[in-house]
Formats: C-alpha cells, structure tokens, sequence
C-alpha cells in the first residue's frame, strides 16, 4: 500500500508531499493541472519508463520518494531477499535524476539497478488506463490473468513439474544420442586401438623397468670378461689356492716359531673370510651377467611396442592403460547403446505422456474458468451501459512449456455479431475504460495481492449513470485494499473515501502544481465545480451535497 509520496524539482512541481490512505483516493482538478504529472513522478521512482525530461527547470536534479506498507506476506519481501535487499514492513523508494539524464536508485537506503527497481515495482502499483499497455492490454499477461482468476496454482506447479522432468529425459536421450554418433564415426578407429592395446596390455611402470632391463643386458656383454676372470683370480687358482697354501706352510712352522706366526695366521683366516664373500658375491654377479640372447630381443621388442604406442596415441607409456580403459567404455557404449538408447527413448515416452497429461489439465481448467470469466464479464458490462458488448477469453494452442501449452487472450466485440478484436483494437476510449473497469472487478475477487491499483481517468467518455456504475465498482475494487483514481467525473470523486486537488498555481515568471487535500466542505465545492463548470453555484454545491449523500458519503 502506497502511503507516502514526496516530489522535488520535477517538472513543474517544486515541493510536494502526499499522504495516501487506504481505500478510494481519488485526485481531481482542472485539465492541464499536473495530475498526469504526478503519475509520472510516480511512475519515474518505480523505474517505468516514461518522458525523457522530467527535472523542473532551474533545478540541477530531481527526486522522488515513494513509501510502502509490506503486508506480512507481500510478493515484494520476495524479491528484495533474491536482491540481497533489507526486508521491513516499510519499503521506501527513492530515485534522482540528474541534470544529464542520468538516473540513481535506492530502495531502503541501498542503492539497486533499475532491473530490481521494476521487479518490485511490478508487485506494488498496477496502473490501468487507455494507454495501459502494461497490464491489462498486454496479451503475454492475459494467461497469467486467467490462472489467477482460476486459482489454478496446484495445476501450474504439477505442469511445471511434468515438463521439468520431460526437459532432463529429452537432455538425457539427446546427450546419449550424441555419444553414441560421435562413438560410431570412430568404431573402426576403437576397435584396431583396443586390439592393439590389448595385444600388448601394457602396465604402469613397465616402460622404465624394461628400459632398465635392456640396458642391464647390454652392459652385460661388456662386462661378463671381466668378471669371470676376477672370479678365477679369486678361486683356487688365484687367491683362495695361494692362501690356502700359505696357511699350510706357516702351519708347519707355527710350533716351532715360539708364537711368533700366531698373529699372522689368524689374520689370513679373517682374510680368507672376507675373501670367501667377494667370491660368492661375485659368482652371484655372473649368475646375473648369464642370460639367453633372445631374452634382449624380447625385452626390446616389448619396450619400443610400448614406446611406438604411446607415441601414437600421444600419451605417456605409464597412462597406456588407462587409455585403453576409456576406449574400452566407449566401445562398451556403442555395443550397449541400443538397450541403453531405448531405455531413455522409453523415459522420454513417458515423461511426454505425464507432460501432456499435465498440460491437457491445464487447458480443460482454462476453458471451464474462460466460460466463468466471460459470464462474469457480462454481469459486469450491463451495469457500465454496455449490455451488448460481447467479452471473450480466447484459448489456442500455443508453444509448449513450464505453464502449459495454451495462448490467452481478451478480445471483445462492441455488438452481437461484430468482429472480435483485440481490446485496444475495437474498443473506443470510453469504451476500453469500461471494459478494463469491468475485467480489473472480475479479477480482482482473486485477491489484489497488496498491489496498490491507480486508474487514470478510466471514466473518460463516460458520464450519468454510466460513470455512477464506474465509480461504485471503484468503490468496490479500494474494499481492503487501496485505489487511486485520477478522474473528471463528479459521480466518481464523489465515491472517494479521500480526495485531493491538483492545482496549477502561475506566477509572473513560473508555473508550478500542486496538490491540495480536501476537507468535505471544499470536496463538496470541488465536486459543485466538477458539475457546474469554472462558476460555482449554491445550486451546484447543493448537487454535489444530493451526489455525495446518494453515494453514501456523507457531506458538511
């Protein structure tokens, strides 16, 4: 609910402050006042777009403030928390506009785009009119409109559930589809690769212990010489038969050398020990030094097929068989991928069944509630001197999606028999005043929502007991919740609960407006003006007095 606006510098408004109220507020004044001025100030803190220029000459920059009353469970809580936004029972706007055309928002204190500026704005105001190409005459709401005239909420969340589930099987099946095409321009490729592969089955760290092998083994030729003859230099030949001997002969000695070859002796013995390892040591070498020849050409062969594959499938050698692994799978695929592609054709199948299932739900609530919708409309018309005009809720099909697969919209047709049209299309102005007044009654008994509703100068081309039906089904629509209605019509304002003058005030060098409440002595003047013309009379005041008493307000 808009309880507050505060206007500086814009246009030919310098200062203005205005306190609205629940209920019926209606604004009045002469032609040429300010009073779509207002609505622009309005429209420019809610971020629509609007005139280009709007600062008040002189001014280096204009503002507007605008302040809401959140009911607990308002949409606009919804959308300042995805905004990241302070959440209160207060919502203030403010937006300048300097100078250069540059313009600055905030919504309670912290500066926000003009994108989240008009999500907000979308569940505060609802502006209707003859040019209201953002609500009622736009067709890509009208399905919206009907949904909610229905309270279809239950049926929107299991269609939007169905094709949900209908996107992820289609992505599912595209997606396998597509691997295996990709798949199948390279099966010859695969399966030569993983027969290859598969000859081999090379391992991880086979590559470099191979390469260790083969150089062993061709060091070995070079080397087996040598060592041989270092283990017969070492054996009885050499060393140990030497030693052996000299043991022997200092033996025979050692009783008759009083001790002197004791010392000697075991220090052979411990060399001869040490001599015994070597031996073994080396033996153990030639042992390892002795291979079959083949044994190289085997090793070798193995290492540059490894090599030669790596090479070829630009891998590492240790990663080659990890890569045979994956085209493993991916020929696995290919030779499942007629069981595992109807599997995902079958899903499919029945996420389209489900969909339509949904869908054809859908459609049959929109038909019954366009019947309901329509009838109500008619109920409407009569009232408002339009008894032959014909509304109609047209449904065709449309392109699928979330909420179904329906086209909406309002068409109408001034007489029996007339083409329908569109409602900006057929209608003239007072007629489309009429007939957005009769459809904003028949959906608003779905619930405004908390969105403050303005409709400016709706009652144009009407007057009588026409525009007496126009303003008591204003009256009706401000119960609960808050109306603003921009009007030159004595039978409306004289059915507001609170009334305001816009009043244009000249000097001899500027215009300004302004906006002026009215107590009920100067509403009964203002309406006596609205019936009698620039000349008040009494017998104008006492008309508004019968106009304002028969409406059920009761005058000074």
């Amino acid at each position: 609910m808009l309880r507050a606006l505060d206007v500086h510098d814009m246009l030919i408004i310098d200062r203005l402050a205005l306190g609205f109220q629940p209920g019926l507020n209606v604004l009045t004044g002469e032609t040429g006042a300010g009073k779509s001025i207002l609505l622009d100030s309005l429209g420019f803190v809610l971020g629509w777009r609007g005139r280009a220029e709007l600062v008040r000459q002189g001014a280096d920059h204009g503002e507007v403030t605008a302040e809401f009353e959140l009911s607990p469970h308002h949409p606009a809580r919804a959308v300042l928390e995805e905004a990241g936004l302070p959440v209160e029972d207060t919502l203030i706007l403010r937006r300048v506009n300097a100078r250069d055309g540059r313009k600055t928002a905030w919504v309670n204190d912290r500066r926000v785009s003009g994108e989240v500026l008009r999500a907000l704005s979308d569940t505060l105001v609802e502006l209707h009119g003859q040019h209201d190409d953002r609500g009622l005459l736009n067709p890509r709401g009208h399905r919206d409109m009907l949904d909610t005239y229905a309270d279809l909420q239950a049926l929107l969340t299991a269609s939007r559930a169905a094709w949900a589930g209908l996107s992820a099987a289609r992505k599912a099946l595209y997606a396998a589809e597509a691997r295996v095409a990709e798949v199948r321009q390279e099966e010859d490729y695969l399966r030569h690769a993983v027969g290859e592969l598969d000859a081999i089955m090379p391992e991880a760290g086979e590559e470099a212990a191979l390469d260790t092998a083969r150089r062993t083994m061709q060091a070995a030729e070079k080397i087996k010489t040598d060592v041989a003859r270092a283990s017969e230099a070492l054996g009885l030949q050499g060393a140990e038969g030497q030693m052996s001997d000299a043991v022997r002969w200092l033996g025979g000695a050692a009783d008759r050398a009083d001790g002197r070859l004791d010392a000697p002796l075991m220090a052979i013995e411990r060399a001869m020990l040490e001599l015994d390892a070597a031996q073994r040591g080396v033996l153990d070498a030639l042992d390892a030094l002795t291979f079959d020849p083949r044994a190289l050409e085997d090793t070798e062969e193995r290492l540059f097929a490894i090599r030669g594959l790596a090479r070829k499938h630009g891998v590492l050698a240790d990663d080659l068989g990890d890569f045979a692994a994956d085209l493993r799978g991916r020929l696995a695929l290919l030779d499942n991928s007629e069981r595992g592609l109807a599997d995902l054709q079958a899903a499919e199948t029945a996420a389209v069944a489900a969909y339509d299932a949904a869908s054809d739900a859908l459609t049959a609530a929109r038909r019954e509630a366009a019947v309901r919708l329509d009838a109500a409309m008619a109920a409407e018309l009569a009232p408002l001197k339009m008894e032959r005009a014909v509304f109609a809720t047209q449904i065709a099909p449309g392109t699928a999606g979330p909420d179904g697969r329906d086209e909406v919209s309002f068409t109408v047709a001034t007489n029996p028999g007339a083409p329908q049209g569109p409602l900006n299309k057929i209608a003239s102005g007072g007629e489309l005043s009429r007939f957005l007044l009769a459809l904003k009654v028949c959906l608003s008994q779905a619930g405004q929502g908390g969105v403050t509703m303005i409709f400016d100068e709706i009652d144009r081309g009407v007057g009588g007991a026409t525009a007496d039906a126009v303003g008591r089904r204003l009256a009706a629509l401000a119960q609960g919740g808050q109306v603003l209605v921009v009007t030159h019509s004595p039978q409306v304002a004289a059915q507001g609960a609170h009334h305001w003058r816009v009043e244009k005030r000249q000097t001899a060098d500027t215009t300004t407006s302004t906006v002026v409440p009215l107590d009920p002595q100067a509403r009964i003047d203002e309406i006596a003006r609205m019936l009698a013309g620039d000349t008040v009379t009494d017998a104008a005041r006492a008309a508004a007095r019968a106009l304002m008493a028969n409406q059920g307000v009761t005058p000074a």
